[in-house]
């Protein structure tokens, strides 16, 4: 219900830009350039944690981008996932190697898109699970696109984890060291099943020290066993819509 009212408001209270405040567009032209304006980006977090994939993402996380996902993901600004999502996709596919979709043919199998996964408590207050909106966006984006792509939630949280705010990166990898594992069906899906030639996309919105994906890379690869990489394409990738400034400077040396 809390998301349905949501949707309404925006229909009936003036739409001002999420990333700038400017009136009449839920995101002004400069805001969505900010967004979308260059290409998707190979990140690099320093100290880097053991296990991260490579993640490539759509820009720094700083003002009028840090506005807009902060309205999608905490004040339930929902119209938001659209140009969220298509900086996923455009991110995703830079990860894969496919600019577009022509390279369809050369996959193997469907891109297999692995949202991170909140907290239920968090997914509950927020009334929205933001990261699987966004993912959902960008698979759509894709398929469009000509590439096979879908979402797959297969992770799930093992144990309780603290908030992660104001922790530093060493504080994070003990907090979430061993705090995600697939679920049942997901193993046997990335094992056995007809998803197990897929490429496996680890999404979330942010990257700030990577130890939430290293930490989901590390449960998705119990999924094949030691020795094995996921998809039989090489290790997994991971997307995100938004890094850290520090994650791009490095990433320019």
């Amino acid at each position: 219900m809390r998301n349905v009212w949501q949707e309404l408001s925006g229909l009936l209270v003036p739409v001002a830009c999420a990333g700038c405040g400017s009136p009449r567009a839920e995101l002004c032209t400069a805001c969505r350039a900010a967004l979308h304006g260059g290409p998707a980006r190979r990140v690099r977090p320093s100290p880097r944690p053991p296990g991260l994939p490579a993640v490539y993402a759509a820009a720094p996380y700083e003002n009028a981008v840090r506005a807009v996902l902060l309205a999608h993901k905490e004040r339930g600004a929902l119209g938001l996932a659209g140009a969220l999502g298509r900086a996923l996709a455009g991110c995703v596919r830079a990860g894969t190697g496919e600019p577009g979709g022509a390279g369809a043919s050369r996959l193997a199998g469907p891109l297999l898109l692995v949202p991170v996964p909140s907290a239920r408590s968090a997914t509950a207050a927020r009334g929205h699970d933001p990261v699987r909106r966004i993912a959902a966006t960008a698979a759509r984006e894709l398929r469009r696109a000509g590439l096979p792509a879908r979402v797959l939630p297969l992770l799930r949280q093992r144990r309780a984890v603290a908030d992660q705010s104001g922790l530093g990166a060493r504080q994070r990898r003990a907090n979430l060291a061993g705090a995600l594992e697939l679920t049942a069906k997901g193993g046997r899906l990335l094992r056995d099943g007809p998803l197990r030639h897929g490429r496996v996309i680890l999404v979330d919105d942010l990257l700030t020290t990577g130890s939430t994906l290293a930490e989901a890379a590390r449960a998705v690869g119990e999924a094949y066993g030691a020795g094995r990489e996921p998809s039989g394409h090489g290790a997994c990738r991971a997307a995100v819509v938004a890094a850290s400034p520090s994650a791009f400077e490095i990433n320019r040396n």
